[in-house]
């Protein structure tokens, strides 16, 4: 007895010291450069002289209505490679054009494009600011931690568990005031039972013919060298600089089976081209609740280019006719994601039938939690494809990860985006490259759907856009279809081998085989959706 009364104060001793130590005093990281990294507001010489990666939309008015590639496995970055744990994500229109139109016909779509308002809400990419939640930590602990332990080491910390993130045994902690989070990671280093610790980060928010009338200005499904684009900046591409969708849909054009998840910021469940196409168990993690209706305009825009209805008769034609979407908003309407409600998506993903996740959002830093729920997707048969980046530097993360398809972008002359052929745009930009990229696509002057309560009459909820936010969800189409006609043989691996051999080696006089700038090349449904056949001991080859 006497041997148990001293116990207790003994095991006391130690969280009294804690609780000391964490009023009283400031310890250095154990990584000093992790430290420096994420000091907020510091940026170096390279980073401050990036220009702005932004996305141009303009909205249509009412009046204007009537194999010699090498498979060579994506390169994950070293510790010395990675870049500032200064993490950026975010959704890319942040230019706005709106269009006045009359009705000069062309084909079954009449465009006048001399009238427009430009409204330039573009934005200098400064990383001036705080770029994770300033009093939240995501920590893992490590297996052989009792639960009662792990309770009781929270609260140790003077810490308050928000969440628990059970299919990744993932912690979302908000911690004492008196704490900055590089103080709390720095003793959470220390702690041997923590398997990880990581701010909670911040990402901002790139032969068959259907008759859609206004599929004559999606170049990049159909590009006959016709003129696209608003009155200030149109331009006649190369013909046949397309990813050869009228080809691939004589072969399929979906199944209403395949799901493609848009993790965004919500969509329009009242567009006339989207309104059949939306599954009732998307969900809003922003506002928690089941409706992720779109107050920004970017989800609703790569939704439509994905899989907007199509052969209706009406707006414009989606890359997958048939496949549904599963509406997930992640992004407020600023555009701002943080990494654990990215999280949360991909998991209800996951967990609703998913079999592609688009992820048109992207920012330099890689996030160990955020890894694990894009491998976790990838364990699970579901396409993970994600936007390369704006800003004409290394591939942004989460697309950098080996799990996913990094998609970079081209324009309507079958050249990768760049800020020398984007001069001309309010806001010149640069698809991102590196050993990451995998396959590109049409992201210069997209057009596809926009929001029709953001819109202001006359003016028709239709914009275009661009970016490889644009580039992305024209690869998680091709993806879908795929899967529609060969879903049960195929792993992801063997889609994703699919898309990149079948890709379009477009820029081989200067790269031959595959690059850092578009991979193995643009996409090409022609050639991706020709009937294939794998047998199980081709698969283990």
């Amino acid at each position: 007895m006497k041997r148990e009364r001293y116990i207790f104060p003994i095991i006391l001793i130690p969280f009294i010291l804690f609780s000391f130590n964490l009023r009283h005093l400031k310890l250095e990281p154990k990584n000093k450069a992790t430290a420096l990294r994420m000091k907020q507001g510091e940026l170096s010489p390279q980073e401050e002289k990036l220009p702005a990666p932004t996305t141009t939309q303009r909205i249509v008015s009412k009046k204007s209505l009537a194999p010699k590639h090498t498979l060579t496995k994506k390169v994950k970055r070293t510790e010395a490679e990675s870049p500032p744990l200064k993490i950026l994500r975010r959704v890319r229109p942040e230019n706005l054009a709106i269009f006045r139109s009359g009705g000069e016909q062309d084909g079954h779509s009449f465009f006048n494009r001399e009238k427009f308002i430009l409204i330039n809400e573009g934005r200098p990419y400064q990383f001036s600011e705080k770029h994770f939640a300033p009093d939240q930590v995501l920590v893992k602990f490590k297996p052989t931690l009792s639960e009662e332990m792990r309770e009781a080491t929270v609260a140790a910390y003077q810490s308050r568990k928000i969440k628990k993130i059970s299919r990744l045994d993932i912690y979302l902690l908000q911690i004492p005031e008196n704490l900055s989070v590089e103080e709390m990671l720095s003793l959470l280093e220390r702690n041997p039972d923590v398997e990880y610790a990581e701010p909670n980060y911040i990402r901002h928010i790139a032969q068959r013919t259907p008759n859609d009338p206004f599929f004559i200005e999606q170049y990049a499904l159909y590009n006959s060298g016709q003129e696209v684009g608003p009155p200030s900046s149109p331009q006649s591409g190369e013909n046949r600089a397309d990813i050869k969708s009228r080809e691939g849909w004589e072969e399929t054009v979906g199944s209403e089976d395949v799901i493609i998840a848009v993790l965004d910021t919500g969509v329009d469940f009242n567009h006339p081209d989207l309104d059949d196409k939306l599954l009732a168990t998307g969900y809003d993690f922003v506002n928690d609740d089941p409706v992720p209706t779109d107050d920004h305009g970017h989800g609703t825009h790569v939704a439509g280019i994905a899989a907007a209805e199509t052969n209706n008769g009406e707006g414009i034609a989606g890359v997958a006719w048939n496949c549904k979407i599963l509406p997930i908003k992640i992004a407020d309407s600023s555009g701002i994601i943080l990494v654990s409600t990215e999280i949360d998506g991909i998991i209800w993903a996951v967990q609703n039938g998913a079999d592609v996740i688009n992820l048109s959002i992207g920012g330099p830093g890689a996030s160990q939690p955020e890894r694990d729920a894009i491998r976790d997707a990838y364990n699970n048969g579901v396409v993970v494809v994600a936007a390369a980046g704006n800003a004409g530097d290394a591939t942004e993360y989460p697309a950098a990860y080996p799990e996913c398809m990094a998609v970079a972008a081209t324009n309507s002359s079958d050249e990768r985006v760049t800020f020398l052929n984007t001069a001309t745009d309010p806001v010149p930009w640069e698809s991102n490259y590196g050993p990451e990229i995998d396959v590109a696509a049409p992201g210069e002057t997209v057009f596809s759907l926009y929001p029709t309560d953001l819109v202001i009459p006359p003016f028709l909820p239709y914009a275009w856009a661009s970016g490889t936010s644009a580039s992305t969800p024209h690869v998680a189409g091709l993806a879908a279809l795929i899967k529609s006609i060969k879903g049960e043989i195929l792993s992801v691996d063997d889609i994703m081998n699919i898309i990149r051999f079948a890709a379009d080696d477009v820029n081989s006089a200067t790269n031959p085989g595959r690059d850092d700038f578009i991979g193995y090349g643009r996409i090409d449904m022609r050639v991706a959706l020709v009937p294939i056949i794998i047998s199980s001991s081709n698969k283990q080859r």
